[in-house]
């Protein structure tokens, strides 16, 4: 009797391992999917990741390489959303967009200020 309740649960645990791989397996999919949906409307590649809990996408971050300034912010939000609800299937309760910026990129507002 023993033997069987270690053995039943070596099985309990090796198939919750199964689905934690095939979840991370999963994400990893669906992560390089929205990466190359938003690298086909922008012409960048972003870095995708994800956090799962309890079977739901919590949060979601697009990271871009650069700043990225071909399309207002609105609309690049607009894109790396229905690319993420398209590739994993739900809606994350977040979802962060980042820029890398090098100790030479200039980030200026769009409005001038008039020299004194």
């Amino acid at each position: 009797m023993h033997k069987k309740t270690i053995a039943a649960f070596i099985l309990a645990a090796t198939l919750a391992g199964c689905d934690a791989v095939s979840v991370v397996t999963d994400g990893l999919k669906h992560s390089s999917a929205v990466a190359a949906d938003l690298e086909k409307a922008t012409g960048v590649k972003p870095e995708v990741g994800f956090s799962w809990k309890n079977s739901r996408l919590t949060s979601v971050t697009v990271s871009f390489p650069k700043l990225y300034e071909d399309k207002p912010l609105r609309e690049l939000a607009a894109l790396s959303r229905a690319a993420i609800v398209k590739e994993f299937g739900q809606t994350p309760k977040t979802i962060q967009l980042a820029f890398e910026l090098d100790a030479g990129t200039i980030a200026q507002a769009g409005t001038s200020r008039a020299a004194n």
